[in-house]
């Protein structure tokens, strides 16, 4: 394949690169599952870039992993040495705004700053014509002479208003793009693949805005890379295609760590409403005399009172002291019945009917947005305001319309402002499914190619993402046998109960600090949580507690800075860093060779169990239910678990040269889980990977351990003595 960039792919990737490209022919999606550092993002670029470069269409590749986005900058520019292509790596307005305003405010800045240049235009054109009349009165032409002394009203008009614009709100940035010539920034733009940052820069030194000469620069190039945003919010999706200049029909999406797009639409979709936005809507209306703003603030003022009222009365004694300044969740929800919300709204609500207040308050906001809109543009007002009364008005209509709807479930939370130190709360509706947002992309593109390492199983993935008839293809770990090793400790299982238990504790215990001293270099330890992380990072003598000498541990914390404290431990020797599966580094970073040795993951890392988690599974029973026993479970608390616990194994042995111990800490990893239900996973993880698992008893792991890694000569002078 001429865009490849090496010598020659490896015999999966060139397998894996046929059977896409043969999919792209009969426009079917790909699903592809591959080991970390096996190729699969050139697998799946390359053959989409020839499809894309034949049939006229643009590749849009994307992902929600930043060292990932710089990885797909790197394989971009690696093709561009093979075979040139046009390649925008595309990031949003905020971080790319040279004057740090919000979107609103940049949509009338550009509209007001082109109504500018376009009436400089006309004013030159018109000044050119008198110029031509002129010459021509000279030549004794009378009727030149008439025409041009309506050509000078007409200019002194013109003037008038390009005086009065040039008061308004204008960008300069945007303004030279339209002015100047920009031809040498696209040959700059396109001589190689530019990252953000190098376009933010470029654009600075010039005075001119990138941001919106890459939006031109899109039209009809062969490869985007950007943000899951772009691809995932239907609102920003339209805009985007129209940026490429093409139909849906003419792109090729590629999707990298595409286990996260449930997560990510399930985002993307929800809806919420603030009390703050409801209070700032009332003070809008207080301001305007139009006639349905009673109505706007009755409808409004009667949902208010109902949140408050609603989260007030769910509080138990002592409950509301704690809540803290990060949203929690006040459930509402009913088995049988609209939710305590909505009941206490329409039990509260006195006027002219709920229906009709809604659809006049989003009347009423429509108009006020669009005064807000042109106040800014002429210049009345230094920044766009946003209407507050249309998005609570929009959000009121969703919640009475779509309250209802299966994977809706609406929601209440609450939280304390840090600055005045009260509570206020939000009204949310859910998204339980998020089907409901991708099934119309993978439907309206030619074709989409999802890849992970943890996409299995297949099946799952096209009922949750609505994908029909996909390509299938999984390629395992194909690096040397003899260089990993994969354990199953036979540890008490890990449920709530046991793991308060002291002699399970010291089980464990002596599990992670026998690991942590026969690995011949650094250790990863991933928990179910960060406080299980702080348990046992305290018990082996983390914090000065005491302990046996095992090097340097670090603790990862919720809230601290990952990258810096990841650079500390790779640069360490004989470090340990505990931190929870559910972190930033469980996924998306690599720890090649002796960055990290052994990984090691305690317990089976379910999230967290909230009515959020019950409503996903209870949609997914209800969506799902002729999919065989328990899909909820299955769907939305299994499957993704063992997706986490896989991603965190892949921490280690990322090429054919490494290797490394992956062990699973309790017992229902073990061949011990075929006796425990639901509970026991390790029938979830593939058959390939349940094939390397080697059950081992606690006190036996030091002794697999010394045995692999003294096979390897990976010990520095004499292994530690068992």
């Amino acid at each position: 394949m001429r865009f490849f960039p090496y010598e020659e792919p490896y015999p999966n990737q060139r397998a894996a690169m046929d059977g896409i490209a043969n999919a792209f022919a009969r426009e079917q999606d790909v699903l592809i599952e591959g080991a970390p550092g096996t190729g699969k993002t050139l697998s799946a670029l390359v053959p989409a870039l020839e499809f894309a470069r034949e049939n006229d269409k643009t590749v849009v590749i994307t992902t929600n992993v930043h060292q990932q986005m710089r990885q797909f900058v790197e394989d971009a520019r690696a093709i561009t040495r093979t075979e040139p292509i046009r390649a925008v790596v595309f990031r949003g307005k905020a971080s790319m705004c040279h004057i740090d305003v919000g979107y609103e405010e940049c949509q009338s800045l550009r509209d007001t700053t082109r109504s500018v240049v376009e009436k400089e235009e006309d004013k030159q054109q018109l000044e050119r014509r008198q110029e031509q009349l002129l010459e021509q009165s000279r030549g004794g032409d009378s009727g030149a002479a008439e025409a041009r002394s309506a050509v000078m009203d007409e200019l002194d008009q013109i003037g008038d208003e390009l005086e009065d614009l040039r008061e308004t709100n204008v960008c300069e940035h945007y303004y030279n793009n339209l002015v100047k010539d920009t031809g040498e920034f696209f040959s700059w733009l396109f001589d190689d693949v530019r990252t953000p940052d190098d376009v933010y820069e470029y654009a600075d030194e010039h005075q001119l805005c990138g941001y919106e000469l890459l939006k031109e620069g899109m039209e009809g190039v062969d490869l985007v890379v950007c943000n899951y945003h772009h691809l995932l919010d239907p609102m920003i999706r339209e805009q985007f295609f129209r940026w490429l200049d093409r139909d849906p029909s003419d792109v090729i999406t590629v999707f990298d760590e595409a286990h996260n797009i449930e997560g990510a639409a399930r985002d993307h979709a929800s809806r919420t409403l603030t009390e703050n936005t409801i209070e700032s809507a009332l003070h809008e209306l207080e301001e305007s005399d139009d006639s349905r703003s009673d109505s706007a603030a009755n409808v409004f003022e009667a949902f208010l009172g109902a949140l408050r009222r609603t989260y007030d009365e769910s509080f138990g004694f002592g409950e509301r002291e704690q809540v803290g300044e990060n949203w929690s969740d006040v459930g509402i929800a009913n088995p049988d019945r609209r939710d305590d919300l909505t009941l206490e709204f329409l039990q509260s609500y006195e006027g002219r009917g709920i229906d009709v207040e809604v659809e006049l308050a989003l009347q009423l906001g429509k108009s006020l947005d669009e005064q807000y809109e042109q106040a800014y543009k002429d210049g009345e007002t230094t920044s766009r305001k946003e209407c507050q009364t249309l998005q609570a008005a929009a959000f009121l209509s969703s919640w009475m319309e779509d309250g209802t709807k299966l994977g809706q479930h609406p929601m209440v939370s609450v939280r304390r402002d840090g600055g005045t130190d009260e509570i206020y709360g939000r009204a949310e509706l859910y998204t339980c499914i998020p089907r409901q947002v991708t099934e119309s992309l993978f439907e309206e593109v030619h074709a989409s190619v999802l890849m992970s390492a943890t996409l299995r199983p297949f099946d799952v993935t096209e009922d949750v993402l609505g994908i029909e008839n996909a390509v299938t293809l999984a390629y395992g770990m194909e690096y040397p046998d003899e260089n990993r090793r994969t354990f199953a400790v036979q540890t008490p299982a890990l449920f709530a109960k046991e793991r308060n238990e002291e002699s399970t504790q010291e089980t464990i215990a002596g599990v992670l600090s026998d690991a942590i001293r026969f690995t011949p270099g650094n250790t990863l330890v991933f928990f179910p949580s960060y406080a299980e992380a702080q348990r046992y990072y305290e018990m082996l003598g983390g914090s000065g507690l005491g302990g046996a000498s095992l090097g340097s541990l670090m603790l990862d914390e919720a809230g601290t800075r990952t990258e810096d404290l990841r650079q500390r431990f790779v640069s360490s020797e004989n470090a340990t860093l505990f931190t929870s599966l559910w972190g930033t580094l469980a996924e998306g970073v690599s720890f090649d060779g002796d960055d990290a040795r052994t990984v090691l993951v305690v317990g089976v890392p379910y999230p967290h169990l909230s009515e959020r988690m019950e409503a996903v599974q209870d949609a997914y029973d209800r969506a799902y239910a002729d999919r065989g026993r328990d899909p909820g479970w299955r769907y939305a608390v299994e499957i993704p678990t063992i997706r986490k616990t896989r991603q965190a194994l892949g921490r280690v042995i990322r090429s054919p040269e490494d290797f490394g111990v992956r062990a699973l800490v309790d017992k229902r990893y073990t061949s011990a889980s075929d006796t425990m239900g639901k509970y026991g996973v390790r029938d979830t993880f593939p058959p390939e990977e349940r094939r390397e698992l080697i059950d081992v008893g606690p006190e036996k792991l030091k002794f697999a351990m010394l045995n692999f890694y003294a096979g390897h000569d990976a010990y520095d002078g004499e292994p530690p003595s068992p």
